[in-house]
């Protein structure tokens, strides 16, 4: 049994669905939290990704279907309240009768970390393993504080300053791989993104290569270590069957990206618990294309994972894949009592 220190995993995590209007709002849910990193798309049309957090400050947007530097966009996301966040009007965040998802993940309070290599802002919450780390490049190998107290399971970085690709290391392909978040390409080798070496409970490492410390450039992290029942990382191997491939989690999943790590042109792919209240689980979001959202991919959210039931190369094709998952809820409760979706 999956026993978890987080009984409600909608105080940390959550996705939120909207309808643009053209004006200010806020985006809301009672009983959340305020939302550090946001991470939202249009999903009926053709628009690139927006990724905004409250390390760099609420107007500064990346988009993980774009190489391209970080941009100032005065309306789009205005701000982080209490219970979500705020927008402006701007047509890729809240165009009038465009529908939108948007993931937000809860951090900490801002603190300067010093790992003796260089100082870091972070924002860190160790309960549900998840950080936002900034620092300025160096151009050479060098230890990042991030903060979690756990060793990160995965961790997203992007130069903010000029167009970089996105760098992915996942623990289930080891320091010596990486991925990028903007590309479709399977895992590459190169010591130049982390020195060939593991993070620990401190720190990561990167190295020279300017998509993770380009000199004198700004750089973010997005941080992320595993804490049983509410998130996972992990991999698995697809069977190119429609009685598909199960993954175990130890809960019942609200969102999952996967990426097929060994095979080229295959897009990341988002599915969520909220554009699919009900199995089959079949709407994707790529984060690597600025696409609508489409259908076509059947999986199931079971109480202790995922079943794929599609043949489809997204998931399930004879690849092997890597995946984050967060909870919708633990399968079981921090009392020992089978918990209840919330």
């Amino acid at each position: 049994m999956a026993y978890t220190t987080i009984n409600k995993s909608s105080v940390h995590f959550n996705t939120m669905l909207y309808t643009g209007d053209d004006g200010t709002r806020n985006i809301t849910e009672t009983g959340t939290f305020q939302a550090d990193l946001v991470w939202l798309k249009k999903r009926n049309s053709a628009s690139s990704h927006h990724l905004v957090d409250s390390v760099r400050g609420a107007t500064k947007s990346l988009s993980s279907d774009a190489s391209s530097a970080e941009a100032t966009e005065s309306s789009g996301v205005t701000g982080f309240v209490s219970d979500g966040f705020s927008l402006g009007g701007q047509s890729g965040y809240n165009n009038t009768g465009d529908t939108f998802a948007s993931w937000t993940w809860k951090a900490g309070t801002s603190q300067t970390l010093n790992s003796g290599n260089v100082t870091s802002t972070v924002r860190a919450n160790t309960t549900a393993g998840f950080s936002i780390v900034s620092w300025t490049g160096t151009a050479g190998n060098i230890l990042v504080s991030h903060g979690l107290g756990a060793v990160p399971k995965m961790i997203i970085v992007k130069n903010r300053s000029i167009t970089q690709e996105w760098a992915v290391y996942h623990a289930s392909l080891g320091a010596t791989k990486f991925l990028e978040l903007n590309q479709t390409a399977a895992e590459s080798s190169n010591s130049n993104r982390w020195n060939n070496s593991n993070p620990d409970a401190t720190d990561f490492i990167v190295s020279s290569d300017g998509s993770v410390n380009g000199s004198g450039n700004s750089m973010i992290a997005y941080c992320f270590a595993e804490k049983q029942g509410y998130s996972k990382f992990g991999s698995y191997t697809g069977n190119g069957n429609t009685d598909g491939t199960f993954v175990y989690t130890g809960f019942k999943p609200a969102f999952i990206m996967v990426k097929g790590s060994n095979e080229s042109n295959q897009d990341w792919a988002i599915f969520d618990n909220k554009r699919d209240p009900i199995n089959k689980v079949t709407q994707r979001i790529q984060p690597s294309s600025s696409a609508a959202e489409s259908g076509g991919q059947d999986i199931d959210f079971l109480s202790n994972g995922i079943k794929f039931r599609v043949t489809g190369d997204f998931i399930n094709g004879s690849y092997n894949y890597i995946y984050m998952a967060f909870a919708e809820a633990p399968l079981v409760g921090s009392n020992g009592v089978t918990a209840k979706a919330r």
